[in-house]
């Protein structure tokens, strides 16, 4: 993120109550490296929501509906919360649910100067988790 410090929100300081994490992904197929990015995620706060893309910004080859995607995530029991992102855009949502941490994966970014932007103003902070190795599918055997 290369946005001019001086527009810069420090990160909350005081927590207002009980700490959110948002994990955000696409989540076309859940393998063992997102249980181990879930798993990581949920130990940073109190509550943890999963974001899974919206279809209509999920342009991979291997894109899955995302109420097909909604149900493995859920299936998993890691996450308190399992909602769909803005159809406008990731901004939006950001704005909506108010986390207080933001997780990235390893290949991850704020996908637009809008988020940035809220992030910033809002304080989230944001942390990018290291590589998890890991190609054992487990949306298409136990997360139907």
């Amino acid at each position: 993120m290369s946005l001019p410090r001086k527009k810069r929100t420090p990160p909350r300081a005081e927590p207002r109550g009980p700490v959110t994490v948002f994990v955000a992904g696409c989540f076309n197929r859940v393998h063992s490296a997102h249980l181990r990015l879930l798993r990581s995620a949920r130990v940073l706060g109190d509550r943890l929501v999963v974001v899974l893309s919206n279809d209509s910004h999920n342009r991979k080859p291997n894109a899955v509906a995302a109420a097909r995607r909604r149900k493995w995530v859920q299936a998993l029991g890691l996450a308190d919360r399992v909602i769909i992102g803005d159809a406008k855009g990731f901004a939006g949502t950001v704005r909506r649910e108010n986390p207080d941490i933001l997780v990235l994966g390893y290949d991850q970014k704020l996908p637009d100067p809008e988020t940035e932007r809220a992030v910033l103003d809002m304080g989230v902070a944001v942390v990018r988790m290291p590589w998890f190795p890991g190609k054992e599918d487990f949306s298409s055997s136990s997360c139907r």
